[in-house]
């Protein structure tokens, strides 16, 4: 029997097939969400929470780079090794592998650049200053030099995930989130035998979590049995193998940035009301238990559809596509539903001041029109990203994050009054899914029609 008909991901019924490689990863990011949640609320309370607070986000965009070129290599690699697989090529597979932890090393050393040496220059064009400046210089320090813990994990979960294997990616993300969520309040307010060392202690929690997640992984990876191998015995730089997993990468570290920039563009219009600022970062925040799901169902989704792309295989690459888009509606059709009917309550969670109650309610009714829509964009980035076709992943992501919304926003913001400005979210959407469907629909005619229509 062959590798590819050996090979789960090749013959098992899809709908079954893809919950039970997303689930785990849905699971996980969920977690990770929350993580973000209660990492606020823990810095939020210190002695001089505001300050902190404003440290970390002017620290964010930073940091999401980071994470961007982190998740987005590592995709490429996920890419690769599962079109690598689906072809039944099985020495390229682990020649991906390889590569993928080597340009993780190097990754790393370009942000302990970054981290000691650029973190003060980019916080001072925020006109950052005292004990903002300080916590924020103090954090960015930290979570930069040590990065690469961070680098090195993502990238053997998105080499085990190529594989089929969505459990050890899974527990790998817990094992850091949770030493995380467990050594915040610790490490942040002095408990016990641990130094009181406030926003450093949030940052301190952060690596560590992520040192303990990179050691399983790579335990798992070198002493598990698995379906690729990794090995630096006579290992030499393919200038092909890192070409192939850029050109899936490439885009999607762009695509994993763009959202900072967003961020910072929509804040920049919404400064003259200090509660819409306020309520957008809440936003995010809460958005987060949205998306996520659907990230998750990413990470199963892709494999799928590129092992059965590199296959061959037309019509279980569709099912793919059909059973991505089904279960990701069903995901943002219960968010859109908190969203519209608990809006108020959902605030609670972070403050009840009557002026954030106020402008929020209707903007998070607003902006959730936009979940829907949202989903299946997401799902055809994912398909563009399976099979290689990653400039056309990118188009659809700039367009949704930066090439609508913020003209939208503006436009609105200039002519119509604030709460008109949140219309900016589904109508970006809406425009992002149909060039989506376009893009798709020409794939379909060309590529796609190649394929073998039987299996």
């Amino acid at each position: 029997m062959s590798e590819i008909a050996k090979n789960k991901m090749g013959y098992a019924k899809m709908l079954p097939l893809i919950l039970t490689m997303a689930l785990p990863a849905m699971f996980s990011m969920t977690v990770m969400a929350l993580y973000n949640v209660v990492d606020s609320i823990f810095v939020g309370h210190i002695s001089d929470g505001a300050d902190a607070l404003n440290a970390l986000s002017y620290a964010n965009p930073l940091q999401l780079l980071m994470i961007s070129f982190a998740v987005g290599t590592a995709v490429g690699v996920n890419s690769l090794i599962s079109r690598r697989l689906g072809a039944g090529n099985q020495r390229e597979a682990d020649l991906a592998a390889t590569h993928g932890l080597i340009l993780a090393v190097f990754t790393w050393i370009l942000f302990i650049i970054i981290g000691l040496f650029l973190t003060e220059p980019f916080l001072r064009l925020f006109n950052c200053s005292g004990i903002i400046l300080q916590y924020g210089k103090q954090y960015l320090t930290i979570v930069l030099c040590f990065s690469g813990f961070s680098m090195i994990q993502v990238s053997v979960e998105k080499s085990l995930q190529a594989t089929g294997d969505m459990i050890f990616p899974m527990l790998f993300q817990l094992a850091g989130a949770v030493t995380n969520i467990i050594f915040d309040p610790l490490l942040i307010y002095g408990i016990g035998p641990f130094p009181e060392l406030k926003v450093m202690g949030a940052a301190v929690a952060t690596v560590f979590g992520q040192f303990v997640g990179m050691v399983f992984a790579i335990i798992v990876l070198f002493k598990k049995k698995n379906k690729i191998k990794v090995t630096f015995k006579g290992f030499k730089f393919h200038g092909e193998t890192v070409k192939n997993i850029y050109a899936v990468g490439f885009p999607s570290i762009i695509m994993q940035s763009i959202s900072s920039f967003m961020l910072i563009g929509m804040n920049l219009i919404l400064s003259a009301y200090e509660s819409a600022v306020t309520v957008l970062g809440v936003y995010f925040k809460l958005q987060s238990f949205v998306f996520m799901p659907c990230f998750g169902l990413n990470q199963g989704v892709l494999p799928v559809m590129g092992f059965n792309y590199g296959a061959r295989n037309k019509k279980r690459l569709y099912s793919a596509i059909k059973c991505g888009i089904m279960i990701a509606f069903v995901i943002m059709a219960i968010g859109t539903a908190l969203f519209q009917i608990i809006p108020d309550k959902l605030l609670a969670l972070f403050n009840e001041d009557p002026a954030l109650v106020s402008v929020g309610v209707p903007a998070f009714r607003t902006i959730s029109l936009c979940f829907i829509p949202a989903a299946v964009s997401i799902i055809f980035i994912s398909l563009f990203q399976a099979t290689g076709k990653g400039l056309r992943a990118l188009i659809i992501s700039v367009t949704r994050q930066l090439g609508f919304i913020l003209p939208i926003a503006y436009i609105l913001s200039v002519f119509f009054p604030l709460d008109s400005v949140w219309l900016a979210f589904p109508l970006a959407e809406i425009g992002a899914l149909a060039m989506a469907f376009t893009l798709f629909i020409n794939l379909a005619k060309t590529d796609f029609k190649k394929l073998d229509s039987k299996g």
